[in-house]
């Protein structure tokens, strides 16, 4: 396919001398096909939630149609595309945005799974580690999602709707499939819907966000308000007054920073972000993409699938132990024995690093006490605030000793080396006083 700046001329040949009768120059007839201007030819990947389902292609968030305006820098962030940058501003700019004034990150990508029904609860508690009976409606729960042998494929968030109704928020498409067979297996009475097309979302973070939505949030009063809202809540509300759009505001987020999403239908994803924009710009409020959002988590020591942990790595060596409430949730669930074990005979811990030098250590990096391999980096980055070289690192028990000299291989891991040492994480604001402003 040709996209034409100025007259095109196209010509074949069977040889780069297309002088000589010997070479058989064979002109072919050229075949040139016209689209009309706005005719959108979309880039996309085939994606597949298991090995035998169908294939999906990259499909667009209701955002799109404001964001696609303001950058063409688009990543594939598991079947969906959203902003990786935005022209105008740029990775920097949109970090330092995030942790002094306020930014909108486009998060419709995250799967959304609503489980219905008497027994909800009960599968719900059986399939995450968290205690799910001590939530209250109104509340939401950080948690992980492990297989029998302990180890972790999602992690995500659990909102209690009503006493029979959840919502879960995670990365994996696989999550609702894995709940259906679970919910199978244990004969209980629920539905389980997949709501990912109906509900799309953004992320208000920084320190005005609280602002700029109380500015564009009305609330009944049968809910909190925005200055209302604790962590871990939600409200139910609309968008200015009344009969404004409906929409979802729960106080969570993934920057470390004070911050909130709002959920909303797709159809009214553009009207949305034009109210958040226009409410925000007086206060500093701009587009942030998924660079700028990686170099946040990273600081806030928050922890990404692919990184962190992939299906083979348990909880405790995540670096999110607290998600296994062993001593305090009595009932059972997948995953329980072999996560009791494994905490018990513990072999690798997630610790921050601080490299002494300016080369990032990048994830898969290999992390070296002289000749032997101790560690892995899974995450790394120069920290604009801190002005340090960090990392995320998983690394045997046995070294992982706050302030333990260590190496990063870099090259073949032998050849190359940068001196670290290991420092607690996370990285930026460890009390979390920020995000709990």
């Amino acid at each position: 396919m040709f996209k034409a700046l100025k007259d095109l001329t196209c010509g074949t040949s069977a040889c780069p001398s297309d002088i000589d009768p010997c070479n058989s120059w064979n002109p072919t007839d050229i075949f040139v096909r016209t689209y009309d201007k706005n005719k959108e030819f979309r880039k996309s990947f085939a994606f597949r939630m298991k090995t035998d389902s169908e294939t999906k292609l990259t499909r667009n968030t209701g955002f799109h149609e404001r964001t696609s305006k303001l950058t063409r820098n688009f990543v594939d962030a598991r079947g969906f595309w959203l902003p990786n940058d935005y022209t105008k501003h740029g990775i920097i700019n949109e970090y330092t945005a995030c942790r002094e004034k306020a930014v909108v990150i486009d998060l419709s990508s995250l799967r959304k799974f609503e489980i219905l029904g008497p027994d909800a609860e009960e599968l719900m508690n059986y399939t995450l580690t968290r205690n799910i009976k001590k939530l209250s409606v109104g509340q939401v729960v950080y948690s992980s999602m492990c297989y029998e042998n302990g180890t972790m494929f999602d992690d995500g968030t659990l909102l209690k709707l009503s006493d029979h109704g959840f919502r879960w928020i995670c990365g994996d498409e696989y999550a609702g499939q894995w709940l259906k067979e679970q919910a199978v297996k244990k004969n209980y009475k629920v539905l389980i819907k997949n709501s990912t097309d109906q509900i799309n979302n953004i992320s208000l973070q920084g320190p005005n966000s609280r602002k700029i939505l109380e500015k564009i949030i009305f609330t009944p009063p049968t809910q909190p308000s925005i200055s209302e809202l604790q962590w871990f809540r939600f409200t139910i509300c609309r968008l200015e007054e009344l009969n404004g759009i409906p929409l979802m505001v729960s106080r969570t987020g993934y920057t470390g920073e004070l911050g909130y999403e709002v959920w909303c239908h797709p159809k009214d994803a553009p009207i949305l972000w034009d109210k958040v924009m226009n409410a925000g710009k007086d206060d500093g409020l701009i587009p942030a993409g998924f660079a700028a959002l990686d170099l946040l988590r990273i600081e806030a020591g928050l922890i990404l699938f692919g990184n962190e942990f992939d299906g083979q790595i348990d909880p405790f060596e995540a670096g999110v132990g607290f998600t296994v409430p062993l001593k305090t949730k009595t009932d059972d669930f997948i995953g329980k024995e072999s996560l009791i074990k494994r905490k018990e005979n513990p072999q690798k811990k997630l610790v921050g690093l601080e490299l002494i030098s300016k080369e990032i250590a990048n994830h898969g990096d290999c992390v070296h006490i002289g000749r032997a391999q101790v560690g892995i980096v899974t995450s790394g980055c120069i920290s604009p605030t801190l002005n340090k070289n960090i990392a995320l690192c998983r690394i045997d028990v046995g070294h992982s000793e706050l302030g333990t000299e260590v190496e990063v291989g870099k090259i073949d891991g032998e050849q190359k080396r940068i001196s670290a040492k290991i420092v607690g994480f996370p990285h930026y604001d460890p009390q979390k006083t920020r995000v709990r402003a």
